[in-house]
């Protein structure tokens, strides 16, 4: 899973990594709150964990600006506000859920495995025609199972996430990608390429945005806006 940790306290974000990372987990850090906006508008995560008390904007104002930006992210909230006032701010705003600090390493991992699974099931992914069966992995246009390489579908997999928003080249790449040799220049290109074959009459479309990324969006909806 792909993790957005916002975090201002270099030890603690430290120890959830030492806990989550060994676990399978892929966190991504941002001690400022301005920071973790653009990341998690500019990139696709599984789960945000948000200390509110973070710099720049905290957290409570990073949620609601994702939460009216239309982002569905789930929201482990960190604090030590531990009022019930606090806590139901929080959730007023968006959160999934809520933990004060201190709080034990234990009970976060169990918290947020929950969290993960409540949204594993809580619907497939769907852009136009196209599925993401959550729960297996596999890709659908409409009930025809779709064959595709390991990396054509994480790349189609992170442009789902992100429907009807941009991806970055950069984000797709690390994503695909991982921590793998660095790809050549135009391995993304040639992946849209082929992937854009795969997806034909699913009425959905890879559009490219030159200078920024790729953007997957439903063509008839975007068609009856046009």
């Amino acid at each position: 899973m792909n993790i957005l940790l916002v975090e201002d306290d270099l030890d603690l974000a430290g120890a959830l990594a030492g806990v989550l990372a060994p676990l399978g987990h892929h966190l991504v850090c941002c001690g400022d709150g301005m920071e973790a906006l653009v990341a998690a508008r500019r990139r696709s995560f599984d789960a945000m964990i948000l200390d509110l008390g973070v710099p720049t904007i905290d957290g409570l104002q990073l949620l609601q600006r994702l939460r009216d930006g239309g982002s569905e992210l789930p929201v482990l909230v960190l604090t030590a506000r531990g009022s019930v006032g606090d806590r139901i701010a929080g959730l007023n705003v968006g959160a999934d859920d809520y933990l004060a600090k201190p709080f034990d390493l234990g009970e976060l991992q169990a918290r947020l495995n929950a969290l993960l699974r409540r949204v594993r099931v809580s619907g497939d992914q769907i852009c136009g025609n196209l599925r993401l069966d959550v729960a297996t992995g596999a890709f659908f246009n409409d009930l025809r199972p779709l064959e595709m390489s390991p990396r054509e579908g994480a790349l189609l997999k992170a442009l789902m996430r992100s429907a009807g928003q941009a991806v970055t080249r950069e984000a797709l790449r690390e994503q695909v990608f991982g921590t793998e040799a660095e790809p050549g220049v135009d391995a993304i290109e040639v992946l849209v390429h082929r992937l854009r074959k795969r997806i034909a009459g699913a009425s959905a479309e890879i559009m490219t945005l030159r200078g920024v990324g790729y953007l997957l969006i439903d063509s008839a909806l975007a068609q009856r806006h046009a």
